[in-house]
């Protein structure tokens, strides 16, 4: 007992301290010998947590990005990390050594939450034989209830012309548009993967969207960072119960909503939607012990479908709204555009997009500027990789910066800027550059990528076309500098919506 007290603490606490220096430079050793990209020096066991900014991760990897290059590195979690930046270093990390980088680490918070191999779903599922019968069962069932076709556009439509009442209803008074806007993109996944929509003042509707924000907010930042680092942590039933409660109350009603869908189901008729599909392919699969269709995995796979499917766009069409009014002449253009292609008495289409150069661009430019996905997720290389003459072993966790992308001086004319001519040629003319990757890239692209971009340009367009939209009278100019959150928010504002045939 004498060691713990008095002088006696003081050995026990310097012998740990250089145990644990002894650890972390054994760590470092290999990666220090073998061309490891520079980074930051890093404390042990915390490694760079204590220098990131969590409230604005963007921001602190575009000054390690200025200071270290395109492909630096840093210790998160007690693992070394390689952050790649810049199109030339994204594109051979995602596409070019896709099948070395396609990997998901596993995380102790993913197993406090119960992801087993065959029940990680989509998103942060190990990359293997499940991982590709739940992404092509994804993006074929998608496809299959109409991704590209007529009835899925057509739900689109319908849903912009009920999110337009809602506009009307605040008969051109200030109101922000954020939480209209995520209960429209929602209720296209509802209907995707329910085959329902709700009224917009559903309470349980409510509550779900609220539940879903709130647990967004905690997915990453410092807390769930060093709960990965020190595992142990999560055996503290006060703390995860504040830090995972929104998750949980999220999950339990996407179990509600499943279990409520399986009692309604006529497995005699085609399937109504994703979620009956799935149950179909559950019913083949009964004799396949190695099937990824479980009953587990159902829940994982709509719960991640419903989440990704929705925060995403509503966040990207507030940032289009915003910039219409800080930008009214762009506005003006769009609008004029709408007027000589669609016109006043029908709703937009798909099939009108490749005749609107300029609405294209303005809604690419929005994708661009506001980059409301900085950061993929973290992969992990199944192999050591060359990555811009840089080593990187094999177990090492990448994160792309897709912002860095998005952002870059040398691929953008105007890169910190709304610059909507990004996306035009001399003649006015549609055109793509190649560091438009607001998607991510390879193996691990967006799966819901076809389904996003009908909503933002059949949403937008049918918004334009009804209302004209502009700051309130007596406030200030709404700022355009983002808020992060996983996501990359605007600053929250308020607009003023106008029927247009009340301004003629």
């Amino acid at each position: 007992m004498g060691l713990l007290t008095g002088d006696g603490l003081w050995p026990l606490v310097v012998f740990t301290a250089i145990f644990l220096l002894l650890v972390d430079l054994m760590h470092r050793r290999q990666r220090w010998t073998a061309r490891y990209p520079p980074g930051p020096v890093s404390l042990p066991l915390l490694g760079n947590m204590l220098q990131m900014d969590f409230k604005n991760i963007p921001d602190s990897m575009y000054k390690l990005q200025q200071r270290y290059g395109d492909v630096f590195s840093l210790q998160m979690s007690g693992k070394p990390v390689v952050v790649i930046n810049g199109l030339k270093a994204v594109r051979e990390v995602l596409v070019n050594c896709g099948e070395d980088t396609a990997d998901r680490p596993s995380t102790a918070i993913l197993k406090y939450l119960g992801r087993k191999p065959k029940s990680q779903g989509v998103l942060f599922a190990r990359y293997g034989p499940e991982w590709r019968e739940q992404r092509r069962f994804s993006v074929s069932t998608m496809r299959n209830f109409g991704l590209g076709k007529k009835s899925l556009e057509e739900w689109v439509t319908e849903e912009a012309s009920c999110l337009s009442a809602a506009f009307a209803d605040h008969e051109g008074r200030p109101f922000n548009p954020y939480t209209l806007l995520n209960k429209a993109t929602c209720n296209v996944i509802s209907s995707l993967i329910f085959a329902r929509r709700f009224e917009y003042e559903d309470p349980y509707f409510i509550k779900m969207l609220k539940v879903m924000n709130d647990g967004l907010k905690l997915v990453t930042g410092f807390i769930p960072e060093v709960m990965n680092a020190f595992p142990i942590l999560l055996r503290i039933p006060v703390l995860t119960d504040k830090v995972f409660r929104a998750q949980k109350a999220f999950m339990a009603m996407i179990d509600e909503l499943v279990t409520e869908h399986k009692m309604t189901r006529d497995p005699a008729q085609p399937p109504r939607d994703l979620t009956d599909a799935f149950l179909a392919e559950m019913e083949k699969a009964k004799e396949k012990p190695e099937s990824s269709f479980t009953d587990e995995n159902l829940h994982i796979v709509v719960g991640e479908l419903f989440g990704a499917g929705i925060l995403s766009t509503s966040t990207t069409l507030t940032w289009a709204l915003l910039l219409m009014i800080l930008y009214p002449d762009v506005q003006r253009r769009v609008q004029q555009e709408i007027d000589e292609v669609i016109g006043q008495a029908r709703r937009p289409e798909m099939a009108d997009q490749e005749r609107m150069p300029f609405t294209n661009a303005v809604i690419h430019e929005v994708q661009r500027f506001g980059a409301v996905i900085p950061l993929t997720f973290p992969f992990i290389t199944s192999r050591s990789i060359e990555v811009q003459g840089f080593h990187i072993p094999k177990g090492t966790r990448l994160i792309a910066n897709l912002s860095s992308v998005m952002k870059d001086e040398r691929a953008w004319e105007k890169p910190l800027h709304f610059h909507p001519e990004h996306f035009l040629d001399s003649q006015g003319r549609f055109v793509k550059p190649e560091a438009f990757v607001p998607f991510s890239a390879g193996r691990r692209a967006c799966l819901g990528e076809p389904l996003a971009r009908m909503e933002l340009f059949l949403f937008f367009t049918c918004l334009l076309q009804r209302f004209s939209f502009s700051v309130p009278a007596g406030q200030p100019r709404p700022s355009d500098r983002a808020v992060f959150c996983t996501l990359t928010a605007p600053s929250p504002y308020q607009l003023c919506a106008v029927v247009r045939s009340e301004l003629q």
